[in-house]
């Protein structure tokens, strides 16, 4: 799949409001009274490392004032790390969508996607994520995949498609990480990672949080706070 002149993260017209499943605490009002033991948000620090520019999508065009939506890899600007070989991605969708939705990530190496795959529809609002390992792919170290969430408006002209993407790159763990997991709670998980640069673990961690505890509005708060470091569009809380 090679969407051309994609149309990124976008406000699109005319979607109609059916269900899928969404993950906990995407798009939900949060309950009172939950709090976490953390009262600080995660600081992500990037890499020093002359990373590529990978972030497509974060702008967003006008549209109908009625049934519009903006679509988002939740990606930093510049090339995102992991020290995971089958990790897990997020994309956020504001509206739902009955329009065919496709994940795709390309390997420099490959003319061939190394994964290509329509997520069964409608698609509900809020963040989604798709896990490697239920597709059976690995990430090789030290390579730079492009991959993409792409809403297909028109399966005979690619050219509308609406297209939002990052990059990822799989490194070794820096040291003393794994050291100092062992010490902390879980809940302190997603600080660690970002303190690293290791933005899919930190962004992974804080989903996992959420969906275990759906009505604690902090850990939401906290999720917020790491995507508005890196230029993401306000997702709610």
């Amino acid at each position: 799949m090679k969407p051309h002149g994609a149309v990124v993260s976008v406000l699109v017209a005319g979607l109609i409001a059916v269900g899928t499943t969404v993950l906990p605490g995407a798009a939900q009002e949060p309950k009172s009274g939950a709090q976490t033991t953390t009262a600080t948000a995660p600081v992500y620090k990037p890499p020093l490392r002359g990373a590529p520019s990978g972030r497509v999508g974060g702008g967003t065009r006008s549209g109908s004032a009625r049934d519009m939506f903006v679509l988002s890899a939740l990606v930093p600007e510049d090339s995102g790390l992991t020290i995971s070989e089958q990790p897990v991605l997020y994309w956020f969708i504001s509206s739902a969508t009955a329009l065919p939705v496709e994940i795709a990530i390309s390997d420099p190496r490959a003319t061939q996607p190394l994964l290509e795959t329509r997520l069964p529809g409608p698609v509900q609002p809020g963040v989604h994520r798709i896990k490697l390992a239920d597709h059976g792919v690995r990430l090789a170290p030290g390579v730079a995949y492009r991959w993409s969430v792409t809403v297909i408006s028109d399966v005979n002209r690619r050219s509308r498609d609406i297209l939002a993407g990052g990059v990822i790159e799989r490194v070794e763990p820096p040291a003393g990480l794994r050291e100092k997991l062992a010490q902390v709670p879980r809940d302190e998980f997603p600080f660690a990672y970002a303190e690293a640069g290791l933005w899919y673990e930190a962004l992974d961690s804080i989903s996992n949080l959420i969906e275990a505890k759906p009505s604690d509005a902090q850990l939401r708060k906290q999720r917020s706070a790491l995507l508005t470091q890196v230029g993401l569009p306000e997702i709610g809380n």
